[in-house]
């Protein structure tokens, strides 16, 4: 019998930190009873209430009896509450760390979960919980990355995968994929920041969509390279020029200037004869005697 046609029976849950997510989490699956939570913050017992699960009165009361733990902080409270609360959950329960952290603080945290004698789990929330609730896709990586995914599904998560056994892969996916759509964000906000202070927004934004390629991220990463290794000294140059723009129309040119560092650095490593696929062009700079790391 394979996964999906076992019969799941949802797992009696502990949530640790009743934010949105949790709040989210518990409402659309509707796990009432079934599930305690706690938060440091008391106002949050309300969202607890409204949602119909109990509401907990201490770390402890919340994880008595607890099969799974979801660990929904802040992330600068990832390892404080696992090394805080870690110790009242069940012998061998899993801790799912559902927090957007680095992979060397799931570690830490995991370090914590596993001398108190529970199972941890790095798990990324892989897209905005409002409006996906439990279609959100999530990624599992750890030794029983496995086990808790399919405890996830019985609470009624439709899109676990496990992509690995080391704690930390499931995080590092998750922050490298941050580094393209957070630093887009930003690039978009000096962009059109600029254009509008300059008076050429529509006509910036509609070059954009005329020269708006339909393809691959793997091709659209070769051909970035490919560009920045062949002509990287000249752009380097004319980002630093618009850098000098951006000044003067007012605005800082934090992601711009950064992109100088880039271009120049890739540009100045000479590496002829410029190797095919991506894979190759990484091979080629990571190599570089002249490649840091920094650029």
């Amino acid at each position: 019998m394979t996964d999906s046609q076992t019969p799941l029976t949802a797992p009696r849950v502990g949530l640790i930190g009743f934010g949105e997510a949790g709040a989210t989490f518990a409402r659309a699956g509707g796990w009432e009873e079934s599930a305690a939570a706690w938060d440091i913050s008391p106002a949050r017992k309300q969202a607890m209430d409204d949602c119909g699960v109990i509401a907990a009165g201490s770390a402890a009361e919340a994880l008595d009896g607890v099969q799974v733990v979801l660990s929904l902080v802040t992330a600068d409270q990832a390892v404080p509450a696992a090394e805080a609360y870690a110790q009242h959950m069940p012998k061998g329960a899993i801790w799912c760390d559902m927090n957007s952290v680095a992979p060397d603080t799931k570690r830490a945290a995991a370090k914590a979960v596993e001398a108190a004698g529970g199972r941890y789990v790095d798990v990324a929330v892989m897209a905005p919980v409002d409006p996906a609730r439990l279609n959100v896709p999530l990624l599992f990586a750890g030794s029983d990355a496995h086990e808790a995914m399919m405890m996830l599904r019985a609470l009624g998560f439709a899109k676990p995968r496990v992509v690995g056994t080391e704690i930390g892969q499931a995080s590092a996916i998750k922050l490298c994929r941050s580094i393209m759509v957070k630093g887009l964000e930003a690039l978009t906000a000096e962009m059109v920041m600029s254009a509008s202070q300059a008076g050429v927004l529509d006509e910036v934004l509609s070059s954009l969509d005329a020269s708006e390629k339909h393809i691959s991220w793997r091709e659209r990463a070769d051909y970035n390279l490919d560009r920045m290794l062949l002509h990287g000294r000249r752009r380097s140059a004319e980002m630093s020029e618009a850098c000098e723009m951006i000044r003067h129309l007012g605005i800082s040119p934090m992601m711009s200037e950064n992109t100088v560092n880039w271009q120049e650095g890739l540009g100045e490593l000479g590496v002829d004869p410029l190797p095919e696929g991506l894979e190759g062009k990484i091979a080629a700079i990571t190599s570089s005697p002249h490649y840091k790391g920094d650029i």
